[in-house]
This record gives structure tokens, C-alpha cells and sequence, in this order.
């Protein structure tokens, strides 16, 4: 379903193509997080820990940027990922005032064993598109997400 806007052309295909967007986001993403439910994880949750797992340790305000969430987001998502132990935290012997999180070795076994399951389920959502449609997605993906932030208010 697209808009009812009956504003210009342009309008109309831009909001088309947000909504279309939107729609196919929410709904890709909601299947993912049903199964990274199953594994008792929330979508930043499990981004955490695979950024840890293949970038390694990585300041928290980094990290919070690598996700795109605010510090007091991020703060919570590693607080209860710390009473879980899969990450600990460390303060920075260059920066006391930062703090470095890691896996622990349990966090790496367990983020080890639902990353490539969970890979498997987002090969099966984009199944339906070649591997030239893949490309272009991410590229116009990229565009789209690189806009300055001031722009786009």
C-alpha cells in the first residue's frame, strides 16, 4: 500500500518509496527479533556482542556510535549484558574517564553459537533477491544512511 498524499509527483514517489522502506524494515526486522528472542537477546543486544566479537574490545561511546545509540542506551545494554557475564567492562589506561568493554569467555562462546544461526535467518530474508540486488540495496542503503543529520531534519 503506498500513500494517499495527493501532493506532486515527486512527493508522491518519495513517500511511496519511504513507505516502502519503512514497512520493509519493520517487517524484516521483526522476524529477526523473534528469533533473537529465542536466544534471550534484544537487536542491540546482539549487535553488541557481535561488534565485540569481530571488532574485539571497542570503548563504550564507540560502540554506542558503531549502533547508532545514545550513551544512556548503550549503558543499559552493557550493564545487563554484564549481569548476564558476557562482557566486562575496563577502564582505559589512556583515558580513565572511558570505559572498555569485552567479551567475556562465555559472551564469546554464546555470541560463537547464535551469530551463525542467526546469519542463517537473515539469508533466508533476502532469499529473494539476487546477489545484483543485494548490491544495489546496500548501496542505495548507504546513500540513503550517510545523509548529514542536520540535512535530513
Amino acid at each position: 500500500m503506498g500513500t494517499h498524499y495527493k501532493g506532486s509527483k515527486e512527493e508522491q514517489e518519495t513517500l511511496n518509496a519511504f513507505i516502502k522502506l519503512t514497512r520493509a524494515s519493520e517487517s524484516v526486522n521483526g522476524r529477526l527479533s523473534r528469533h533473537l528472542s529465542e536466544a534471550n537477546l534484544t537487536v542491540t543486544q546482539f549487535g553488541t556482542l557481535e561488534a565485540l566479537l569481530h571488532l574485539g574490545p571497542l570503548n563504550q561511546r564507540e560502540l554506542g556510535q558503531k549502533l547508532l545509540k545514545s550513551g544512556g542506551n548503550i549503558t543499559l545494554v552493557i550493564d545487563n549484558l554484564q549481569k548476564s557475564d558476557l562482557v566486562e567492562k575496563k577502564t582505559d589506561p589512556n583515558d580513565r574517564r572511558a570505559v572498555i568493554i569485552s567479551l567475556t569467555e562465555k559472551g564469546k562462546k554464546y555470541i560463537e553459537d547464535v551469530f551463525p544461526r542467526h546469519l542463517e535467518k537473515i539469508k533466508e530474508e533476502f532469499a529473494e533477491l539476487s546477489s545484483e540486488e543485494k548490491n544495489q540495496l546496500a548501496r542505495i542503503c548507504k546513500k540513503l544512511g550517510r545523509k548529514p543529520e542536520e540535512e535530513s531534519c
